[in-house]
């Protein structure tokens, strides 16, 4: 019986049990189905767990902005040193440009400044010009400066009519300023006779010089001795040191102002020989040719002042020749140690007016700047620049 009751018991207890465990199992069913309906849940939760997605994109877009911002700072940064560059070195060109700009009038300021009102010469107030013959290249040079433009361009404003004819033209009103050496004493007898008054400045010295061909060994002569070659007294270069050979003396036409150099310097009152044709040079370059291959031989001799000879280069194939053991050169000239000296003059006439172009001209050019464009040109002047 105890036995019978004990399994009653332990199937009451187990069918207790039983009915306790069906619920439980409803129970474990439900969380079964709660998950089915809680995979939406956790759907719904993935797009929570989508924002931080999202946020990894706005993540990436400070990243960008990180990049950008560089960017833009370094464009930025470049700008500013790139402008800053730029803009200054205009800011200094601009002076310097034109400090040059003011500089190069200034070199022509000593030309327009000279007539020191500020006058400024044109082809249409330039005066005209006349002269001597070795007087040209100044004339050129002058007017060059004195318009600005070329020595080639202003060619046409420079016709000298040599020395005697040139003051003609000035007594007839034909020129108004001439650059010239010295005339033949009859040109002033001529002015006076006409009651021409003219104003006269110096303007440099010159030296009228004697050359040899080359190969002529004679390398001095005494003025006695050129005198007496010119009376026709001494005929063969071994009276004088030389080969015995003819002497063959070449002279200059009459009006010319190396002609009335040597009547004034050399022969003074002592008439000088007849010369045949072949003896007289026109013009101061055919005497030169004439000297130095006269005959094809070294035996002619010739005269000329010392720019045209020396600076114009004409003396080449020849020699200078000295004159009483001083040799002709700038230095000798300028301090007067060299024997036979003559001077340039600038002549207008007296009537011309303070304040025209002619008196204008004629006061600047014995002026400082007047003597440097005359010692650049190669002409001796008052003033040493050191040349």
């Amino acid at each position: 019986m105890k036995k019978l009751s004990l399994i009653l018991v332990l199937v009451l207890v187990l069918s207790v049990f039983a009915g306790c465990a069906k619920p439980d199992t409803d129970a474990s069913t439900a969380p079964a189905s709660a998950p089915e309906t809680a995979k939406p849940e956790q759907n719904s939760t993935e797009p929570a767990k989508t924002e931080p997605m999202e946020t990894e994109p706005a993540e990436t877009e400070p990243a960008d902005t990180e990049a950008a911002e560089p960017t833009e700072t370094e464009p930025a940064e470049t700008d500013l040193p790139s402008e800053t560059p730029e803009d200054f070195p205009p800011a200094e060109t601009e002076p310097i440009e034109t400090e040059p700009i003011e500089t190069e009038p200034a070199e022509t300021e000593p030309i327009e400044t000279e007539p020191e009102n500020l006058f400024r010469f044109t082809r249409e107030n330039l005066p005209r010009l006349d002269g001597s013959t070795a007087c040209v290249p100044l004339a050129e040079a002058l007017c060059a400066v004195l318009l600005g433009e070329s020595r080639e361009s202003v060619q046409d404003l420079v016709h000298f009519n040599r020395t005697t004819q040139s003051f003609r033209n000035l007594m007839s009103g034909n020129c108004d300023l001439l650059i010239v050496g010295e005339p033949n004493a009859s040109v002033y007898t001529e002015m006076e006779e006409n009651g021409f008054e003219y104003d006269l400045e110096t303007l440099g010295r010159d030296g009228l010089v004697f050359l040899v061909n080359e190969d002529n060994p004679v390398d001095n002569l005494t003025t006695d001795q050129i005198r007496a070659i010119y009376t026709g007294e001494i005929t063969n270069w071994k009276e004088v040191g030389g080969n015995d050979a003819p002497i063959i003396p070449i002279q200059r036409n009459e009006g010319a102002g190396s002609q009335a150099l040597i009547k004034k310097l050399i022969m003074k009152d002592v008439p000088m020989m007849e010369a045949p044709a072949e003896y007289i040079a026109s013009a101061m370059g055919e005497l030169m040719e004439v000297v130095k291959s006269y005959d094809s031989s070294a035996n002619a001799i010739g005269y000329s002042v010392y720019y045209y000879a020396h600076d114009m280069e004409m003396a080449q194939g020849l020699k200078l020749l000295k004159v009483d053991g001083v040799e002709p050169c700038k230095q000798t000239i300028r301090d007067r140690e060299y024997p036979h000296l003559n001077d340039y003059y600038c002549v207008i006439p007296a009537s011309a007016e303070a304040d025209s172009p002619t008196r204008i001209l004629y006061e600047w050019l014995v002026t400082e700047e007047g003597q440097r464009l005359i010692a650049q040109e190669g002409y001796v002047s008052f003033i040493d620049f050191n040349d």
